[in-house]
């Protein structure tokens, strides 16, 4: 059975399927997140420090998403 953190994890099936709004508020909100977290890790409140990389690689999996996007209506 997989963690709870673990199920948190975006795919990126499931971000290819947001609209550019949804994936703009989903990186603001996952930096937020991000943000929190490394204050609880700095003041020792942290309880799953692997969720710190999970949020990196889903903010990446977001602007790679983006990306791409923008290079399709380019071309």
């Amino acid at each position: 059975m997989l963690s709870d953190w673990r199920s948190v994890t975006m795919k990126m099936k499931d971000i290819k399927e947001l609209t550019v709004e949804e994936l703009d508020a989903k990186v603001a909100d996952l930096r937020k997140e991000h943000f929190t977290l490394r204050q609880q890790s700095k003041t020792g409140t942290l309880e799953n420090p692997a969720r710190i990389s999970q949020i990196r690689k889903d903010i990446a999996r977001c602007l790679t998403e983006k990306k791409i996007r923008g290079a399709a209506v380019q071309a």
